[in-house]
């Protein structure tokens, strides 16, 4: 790609994730889309098939950004356990963000539909949930077992929660909620229930 056009295609990427963002999917129109990216239909519909084509990139470039922003919390920390808790914290924090809220956990699923919605999630999510529960059971925190089905069991219950903070308009006590079912989902899966953890 040209360093214009990927100019172009930068500027309609950022223009859509701050409409959809702050309004929304279905009330922002392609006209408002290009008229703030000081650009035209052509140049819209030469990067983008249609309005959808160019929310599902958007959708990515969060999802990708969210990761990113992600691994870096919970790797901080050495012990692969307690780098599951830094990153759902970090995800639910997120999931109180105004773009990543509105594009990510409520428009994305409707807008793309549930396959679509999913299978970015995982493409995104679930390697560093696999190789963080992979590091859990080789430091022998978890028992072995087969981490597939483990890691998508655990980023699933992690996107229901992020669903649920996300819809929620409490001052953030769903969040503290919610994050305190997941520590005890984790010391459940760590046998650790009944036992204090380490801060």
């Amino acid at each position: 790609m040209s360093e214009r056009a990927e100019e172009t295609r930068d500027a309609l990427m950022t223009a859509a994730r701050e409409l959809f963002g702050h309004r929304g999917y279905a009330v922002v129109g392609t006209e408002e889309i290009v008229r703030s990216a000081r650009l035209t239909r052509g140049a819209l519909y030469h990067h983008f098939e249609s309005k959808e084509a160019l929310f599902r990139a958007v959708y990515e470039q969060v999802e990708r950004e969210l990761v990113e922003q992600i691994a870096a919390k919970a790797l901080a920390s050495g012990d692969p356990i307690q780098a599951l808790r830094a990153g759902a914290r970090a995800f639910l924090d997120a999931c109180e963000q105004p773009d990543v809220r509105r594009i990510a956990l409520i428009d994305a699923p409707s807008v793309l539909g549930w396959e679509q919605w999913r299978e970015i999630g995982i493409r995104y999510g679930l390697g560093l949930v696999r190789a963080t529960l992979e590091a859990a059971m080789n430091a022998g925190q978890i028992e072995r077992q087969p981490v597939d089905i483990l890691a998508h069991l655990v980023l699933g219950s992690i996107d229901e929660a992020g669903m649920l903070v996300a819809r929620a308009e409490d001052r953030g006590r769903t969040k503290r909620k919610v994050a305190a079912a997941i520590d005890r989902y984790l010391d459940a899966l760590t046998g650790a229930g009944g036992r204090p953890r380490k801060r």
